[in-house]
């Protein structure tokens, strides 16, 4: 591979020290020409966890290379990295150690989410949307093997195919792979509901099959009763599935509240104190009072029940 603007210096590898051919080595590549991948579903967030690589770095410096693919004029694309490149220049340097490859758009997306998908705490968002960039380009993949003479796939074969591959890769079902992908029809902030735990994952599938205009109405609902049931947005679908009515913000709430179970009124006793002392002794503490009276109470439901 030729040496680009950026690439400052080549390191062997220990196999190439010790003369074992065809190897990939690093080169270290300045930080300013590297940018990020497109649409990249990952998050890269300053934790706890971030500082630790900090100052992991500081100490020792970038120990595993990123992943990059030549770009226009001179630059690069992340493909595999991005915590490890923020934590770079939050150490202040500025030079990184890459493998450089080149890899179409559909190869260098797959193992872009190949590479970060097996990270721990992963937020549904970034399932979601992993799991559909992915989804997507082993079907273009896939259609374009199509193309190829002799070739007995179809493209139906490759979409009932993709989800159920993308499931033993990363230990889930081909319908939770699909669930997960329905997250991204959601509006930005009921998915970011979904990423805070306030509304249920199996709920939020549900409501990502409804008009975004009302998802954005669900979503104030949400927030100002700060719930919403399963048998809320069955009621919902059930009624925009049935129904030509245009649906307006209060035929919404309309439906919504109407399969909410009322509450019976709660029923207080009370006892007068002056009433009960004429059936007590006057040493009765006010435990004994209770025992007698709930004694006779039972005896009154077993008698009542025997009369059945």
């Amino acid at each position: 591979m030729k040496t680009r603007s950026g690439q400052k210096i080549k390191m062997a590898t220990l196999e190439e020290l010790m003369g074992i051919p065809g190897e990939e080595s690093a080169s270290e590549v300045d930080i300013s020409l590297i940018h990020g991948f497109k649409n990249h579903p990952f998050k890269v967030v300053d934790d706890d966890k971030m500082e630790e690589l900090v100052q992991s770095i500081r100490r020792n410096g970038v120990l595993s290379p990123v992943i990059l693919r030549p770009a226009d004029n001179n630059t690069y694309e992340m493909i595999s990295g991005h915590r490890r490149m923020h934590a770079a220049k939050q150490a202040g340097l500025s030079l990184v150690p890459a493998f450089i490859r080149d890899m179409t758009d559909d190869e260098s997306t797959i193992f872009m989410v190949d590479s970060n998908i097996q990270r721990e705490e992963l937020l549904p968002s970034e399932k979601a949307f992993a799991y559909r960039m992915k989804l997507e380009a082993m079907k273009r993949q896939g259609k374009r093997e199509d193309l190829k003479e002799g070739s007995t796939s179809t493209q139906n074969g490759w979409k009932s195919e993709t989800a159920e591959l993308i499931g033993k890769q990363v230990g889930e079902s081909k319908n939770q792979v699909r669930r997960y992908i329905r997250l991204t029809e959601l509006t930005p902030d009921l998915l970011d509901m979904v990423d805070r735990k306030r509304l249920n994952f199996t709920i939020a599938v549900d409501i990502s099959y409804i008009d975004k205009q009302v998802q954005k109405w669900l979503y104030e609902y949400i927030r100002e009763n700060g719930f919403i049931k399963p048998n809320q947005i069955t009621a919902l679908r059930k009624y925009i599935s049935q129904n030509e009515t245009i649906m307006t913000q209060q035929l919404m709430i309309s439906i919504l509240n109407s399969v909410i179970p009322v509450k019976a009124p709660a029923r207080k006793v009370t006892f007068n104190e002056s009433k009960l002392l004429k059936y007590f002794p006057a040493d009765y503490s006010t435990k004994e009072m209770e025992q007698v009276i709930f004694s006779l109470l039972d005896q009154w439901k077993k008698d009542k029940e025997a009369e059945k």
